[in-house]
């Protein structure tokens, strides 16, 4: 294996028991490994500077520095670097902080090892990994039809607010695409829809009663059509455009 093909991992936790968990896990992998250890966010930010790694894992609370506020001054640093927040907190603030800061996403503890490991890979990617029950709410409000009207101030602030944190954080470098796309089929709108809420292909398969290959082959041609690179570029033209629901 070499360098070049090995995706390279920072882990930041205040616990010694739980990088120590993630780095057994992580390193066990044939293409992933474990670069460097930090045990708070000032020293998150100085390892990324000197180990330069594809994927950060970032807790939000440590005694000495806020994961979320490191998180955003790792990446004015290394803007190609990918930060998945890993925290034993599944809260909205938490959720909207993490998008805000430029994080692709948000994980808890106690997910699977192999949920952990498919999250590298997906960051790596450049993929968008909010699975949790209140990210996927988070999200949800982020992708609400355009023009529903919201049942209070509070509801209209909170949809205002996370799609602007969706379309900060992941539109900064993408280009306008609406004028790209063809139309698309009934069931490539609805493979897109699940794609925006961060199904991965197995999951949408599951869950549209097609097979996996069916759902590759739907993707492949989404990103054909809008004339993008990765599926985060084209859940960014979905909310924008109002594909998604």
């Amino acid at each position: 294996m070499t360098e070049k093909s090995t995706i390279r991992v920072l882990l930041v936790d205040d616990q010694h028991l739980v990088r120590h968990g993630l780095r057994f896990i992580i390193n066990a992998q044939q293409d992933m490994e474990v670069v460097g250890e930090a045990g708070s966010g000032h020293e998150a930010v100085r390892l990324a500077a000197e180990l330069n790694p594809h994927v950060v894992f970032m807790d939000v609370q440590m005694e000495d520095g806020d994961g979320l506020e490191a998180t955003q001054a790792l990446l004015d640093l290394q803007p190609e670097c990918k930060v998945v927040i890993l925290t034993t907190f599944d809260q909205e603030d938490y959720v909207y902080q993490g998008i805000r800061a430029g994080a692709v996403g948000y994980l808890l503890k106690d997910a699977a090892p192999e949920e952990l490991i498919d999250a590298v890979r997906a960051a790596y990617r450049g993929e968008a990994i909010y699975r949790t029950a209140v990210a996927a709410k988070v999200i949800g409000i982020a992708v609400r039809s355009p023009g529903t009207p919201a049942q209070d101030e509070k509801k209209a602030k909170e949809a205002k607010e996370a799609k602007e944190a969706v379309n900060s954080t992941f539109g900064q470098e993408t280009r306008e695409l609406a004028s790209l796309a063809d139309a698309f089929t009934g069931r490539e709108l609805e493979v897109l829809q699940q794609m925006a809420y961060g199904l991965r292909n197995e999951e949408i398969a599951r869950k549209l009663f097609i097979g996996e290959s069916t759902v590759k082959t739907h993707v492949h041609r989404i990103l054909q059509k809008i004339q993008v690179e990765d599926r985060t570029q084209a859940v960014v033209f979905a909310i924008r455009n109002g594909y998604v629901k």
